[in-house]
């Protein structure tokens, strides 16, 4: 077994503190990597505090990790020691369902093994995410990273990116189409960068214009006030695709009316509720009203090259582990531009 080191919540009530572990020596598929950098995700705050239910303590949070190889076992060829290699929100799945062999494992029909707060499909041990000095993960669930890409601003790509990159690839928004993206945080100033590198007009709404001059630095075309009335009303029936990356309870119908015939509005936020629809909200104009899951492994990667060859990274904020805990209740006040990243060298 291999020591490692990380931060871990005992309980739901605990904040995170020093946790040493040990992870399962590398088998011959399996890949070997010191961790750089790992993102703080909203999902890490949720799932430590047991707000999802079902929460499995002692709990090592997160999955945007990125870091160098370190071992390699002897099956895999596509690694070698040295590489810059990244693991997003899984670690295996079931690899043999339908979902599975179109290449989307975050849909698997048995359910993914996800990077931390879930179980080793053999052994049933609890997985610990990438608050950590190291990873083992089958050589299946690891992803390369461009070189030329920064790793810090690079690791949120692997949940915030392909959240964000595969709706909007999916859906096939592309150059002349007009996009809008429904607040300015850790996903939406990912979808806006997206949107922005596919051509298409990009329209950020928001609650108020505090976000405004940095909406439009990010790449957007306009910004729209959404508690402004007559902004709201301006825009009825004009776009193609809006991106919803919005987790409080919102009025989703004022959002359904701003797309044209056939355009489609997508979720990728997780209110707490459910969002309550109109139906002439959808009819009148044959709209969809879809939902999307981060991206299958390939999908993935398509996108981290996609983000070397053009350069796209999030906007972050570095902090050492031992801030972790005050990140989180930034993160909770909306205090963060736009990511927190966590360099690993503060373990030691």
């Amino acid at each position: 077994m291999i020591p490692v080191r990380g931060y871990a919540a005992q309980d739901a009530k605990s904040p995170l503190a020093p946790f040493n572990f040990e992870r399962r020596e590398p088998g011959p598929d399996d890949v070997q990597f010191d961790v750089q950098y790992c993102g703080i995700c909203h999902s890490d705050l949720h799932q430590a505090r047991d707000e999802w239910g079902g929460s499995i303590f002692p709990m090592v949070p997160g999955h945007e990790i990125i870091g160098r190889v370190t071992r390699v076992g002897a099956n895999v060829k596509k690694f070698k020691v040295g590489d810059s290699v990244g693991v997003g929100c899984m670690v295996d799945t079931c690899r043999t369902c339908h979902a599975c062999k179109q290449g989307l494992q975050q849909y698997c029909e048995r359910g993914p093994t996800y990077t931390y707060n879930s179980r080793e499909r053999e052994s049933q041990q609890p997985t610990q995410g990438g608050y950590s000095s190291a990873l083992v993960v089958d050589q299946a669930y690891v992803l390369r990273v461009p070189e030329n890409l920064d790793p810090a601003a690079a690791a949120p790509l692997l949940c915030a990116g392909i959240t964000t990159w595969s709706p909007l690839k999916h859906w096939n928004v592309k150059a002349g189409q007009r996009v809008g993206v429904v607040g300015l945080g850790g996903l939406g100033h990912m979808g806006v960068k997206f949107a922005r590198a596919f051509g298409a007009h990009v329209i950020v709404f928001s609650h108020t214009d505090k976000k405004k001059q940095d909406a439009l630095r990010l790449g957007a075309h306009e910004v729209v006030v959404s508690s402004n009335e007559a902004e709201m009303k301006a825009r009825e029936g004009t776009l193609d695709f809006v991106l919803d990356t919005v987790s409080a309870p919102h009025d989703i119908n004022a959002y359904l009316r701003l797309l044209r015939i056939d355009g489609s509005l997508v979720l990728v936020g997780v209110p707490e509720k459910p969002l309550p629809v109109q139906p002439f909200a959808l009819i009148g104009q044959r709209r969809n009203f879809s939902g999307s899951s981060i991206g299958g492994i390939q999908e993935t990667q398509d996108m981290l090259d996609f983000c070397g060859e053009h350069g796209v990274v999030s906007d972050v904020e570095v902090i050492p582990i031992q801030q972790v805990n005050d990140a989180y209740t930034r993160l909770l006040k909306g205090d963060v531009k736009y990511r927190f990243v966590i360099d690993m060298k503060s373990l030691k």
